[in-house]
């Protein structure tokens, strides 16, 4: 495994990667080894985190893949790394119970020694809610019910709520942690386009779900400009009702395959082949090339600056293969060249 460590690589630190939980028919047992390697080698490059999607089904609209269930997996890799924060973006919190998930993320925070960040959202995919007994024009409300019983049982708390759709009395959960995880929320505007599932517009509901929040995810599927947009509003937002916007850390995840080449036709061909091995094709090249980071090297760093002078803090990157040599390459070729203004 490469020995690096974060002194290193400038940027590696705002940096995180997601865990290619996805898995193909054809995969045995040695991608459950795979995982585990492609964690330690995230860690031993000084990348800050390591990310996971949660789809409960396979999401067939965006992906040709299925995931592993996100809680268990990390855990399987907290056993495996020190350092790194481990973080979901998004869990689909509707589908969840809370007193559950709230144990169940305490014993990860607790196994980890505090690395968890929950990132949370309402997800989008129809047959999630459907298999889950949850409609889907309740899914906002049901997120906001299920984060007001799992933070304050999170920080160890004694709680009793009655609710539309969650009601529990005097309910207390162990283990006890240093820190309760910090609490990321999904959501904003998407690409204007059929093709996507949801708003091209910031809804209020994700702010005021911002309010209690640590940190915001900005859709992958959101261009720069709509993250720039978006972020004035929120700043506003939260100014308006006594926070301050400093405090708000801004993590956006994309998608990249690394083609070390300077023919921008050759790297776009290529990553189109790589991205349909995880993505459907069902929303067509021009789609994915609007929204997910694609060219050469020199292109992506432009296509992150752009980001980060959106007011992008920090980044997740997803691998489209469970291979780690993509790693090293992120890290040589494109983090060193990002800029972010407090440096």
């Amino acid at each position: 495994m490469t020995d690096m460590n974060d002194t290193t690589i400038p940027n590696i630190e705002r940096f995180g990667v997601f865990l290619p939980s996805f898995v193909w028919s054809e995969d045995g047992p040695e991608r459950a080894e795979g995982i585990s390697t492609f964690a330690r080698e995230v860690e031993n490059i000084g990348f800050d985190s390591i990310f996971i999607t949660d789809h409960l089904l396979a999401a067939k609209q965006f992906y040709s893949v299925s995931f592993l269930e996100p809680l268990t997996t990390l855990a399987y890799v907290a056993a495996v790394t020190n350092r790194v924060k481990l973080g979901t973006s998004v869990l689909v919190t509707p589908i969840r119970e809370p007193v559950l998930l709230a144990k169940q993320l305490a014993t990860m925070q607790f196994l980890s020694s505090d690395r968890v960040i929950l990132g949370a959202g309402i997800g989008w995919y129809p047959p999630e809610y459907a298999a889950t007994g949850v409609k889907r024009s309740e899914r906002g409300a049901r997120t906001d019910e299920i984060l007001d019983i799992i933070v304050p049982l999170l920080e160890g708390k004694s709680v009793s709520y009655q609710g539309k759709y969650h009601s529990i009395e005097d309910v207390e959960i162990e283990p006890r942690t240093g820190t309760r995880p910090e609490v990321w929320i999904g959501g904003g505007s998407q690409l204007a386009d059929p093709g996507s599932p949801d708003l091209p517009r910031f809804v209020e509901a994700v702010k005021r779900r911002l309010l209690n929040a640590e940190g915001w995810i900005p859709r992958p599927t959101c261009p720069p400009e709509d993250i720039a947009r978006d972020w004035t509003e929120l700043q506003a937002y939260l100014t308006e009702n006594g926070r301050d916007p400093a405090d708000m850390t801004i993590a956006h995840e994309n998608f990249y395959h690394f083609v070390g080449t300077d023919d921008g036709a050759k790297a776009r061909a290529e990553q189109h082949e790589a991205m349909l091995r995880v993505m459907s094709e069902a929303r067509g090249p021009g789609y994915l090339e609007r929204v997910y980071l694609f060219g050469t090297p020199d292109e992506v760093v432009e296509s992150l600056q752009t980001r980060v002078d959106a007011g992008v803090q920090r980044f997740m990157l997803h691998t489209m293969t469970p291979h780690p040599a993509q790693l090293e390459q992120w890290a040589t070729h494109v983090i060193p060249h990002v800029r972010f203004p407090d440096e």
